[in-house]
């Protein structure tokens, strides 16, 4: 079954890409959340999700931080990290790159671009 995590502090952003992918669940797909980055890196240990949508500024351990810990520490394969962030400077994006993320979406996004996004990494139809 493939999985999507959706880690962010803030709980109207994760109920708003919840709720953007709920419809994925029709079509197998399992949806887990965290709220800090702590969380976020046991939950990608622990269950492995295809795809992280990933906050940048999250208590106890920040995004960037997640994102290093799976792609070079760790050497986590098969995981499709997404950084969703408020934070849009050119130099943030460089350092989320620098951590290994595959894309980086600052907001506000689309919620569209987001559901095909997350189809396309899943080969969904």
């Amino acid at each position: 079954m493939p999985t999507i995590l959706i880690a962010d502090d803030e709980q109207h952003i994760r109920m708003l890409i919840e709720q953007t992918l709920e419809s994925l669940e029709d079509e197998g797909v399992e949806i887990l959340t965290a709220q800090n980055g702590d969380d976020a890196l046991q939950t990608i240990k622990e269950k492995r999700p295809e795809l992280v949508f990933l906050d940048v500024m999250m208590p106890k351990m920040n995004g960037f931080d997640v994102c290093n810990a799976v792609k070079n520490e760790l050497g986590i394969k098969g995981i499709y990290i997404i950084m969703l962030t408020a934070k849009g400077q050119e130099f943030d994006k460089e350092k989320g790159i620098e951590s290994g993320c595959d894309l980086y979406i600052t907001k506000p996004f689309s919620p569209k671009e987001l559901k095909n996004k997350a189809k396309e990494i899943l080969g969904l139809p």
